[in-house]
């Protein structure tokens, strides 16, 4: 299927790079060079990030990794060890969702629409925690066990 889109796009591209309709081919625009010298390079070819970016977050990922495995290795115990292991787990997922998936460049409705459905499941996940020890603390209450 790719193969057969690229040979069409060069079919209807002229030299430029430009689409060709039967506006382009008849009329000259004079405003089109002007426009084209306006798009920045990262629009001409698709968004290019340096690779140092790319680089700085595999450190900082593998940095927050070893800060992870030190927490074992610690022998950290309780609500401290999961507490700092979820923190350095959404961290990590928050490096590679805005990075690696390209999150931090979208418009804010399309992060928004991405990321707001699973914050209300934690939300809730964290409501219905909250409802089982209540219920628990009533069991023992009037139950007596």
């Amino acid at each position: 299927m790719g193969l057969h889109l690229r040979i069409l796009l060069s079919v209807v591209t002229s030299p430029t790079g430009e689409l060709m309709t039967a506006t382009t081919e008849n009329t000259t625009h004079s405003h089109a060079p002007v426009a084209q010298a306006a798009q920045p390079a990262a629009q001409a070819h698709g968004q290019q990030h340096p690779i140092k970016l790319y680089l700085l977050v595999w450190g900082l990922l593998f940095f927050l990794s070893a800060c992870s495995y030190l927490v074992d290795y610690f022998d950290f115990q309780g609500y401290l060890r999961w507490f700092l292991i979820v923190v350095f787990m959404l961290l990590k997922a928050g490096l590679i969702v805005a990075v690696f998936m390209h999150m931090a460049w979208e418009r804010l409705a399309l992060v928004v629409a991405i990321l707001l459905p699973p914050l209300a499941v934690l939300v809730l996940m964290a409501m219905m925690a909250w409802e089982g020890d209540y219920t628990n603390y009533l069991r023992v209450i009037f139950f007596g066990a």
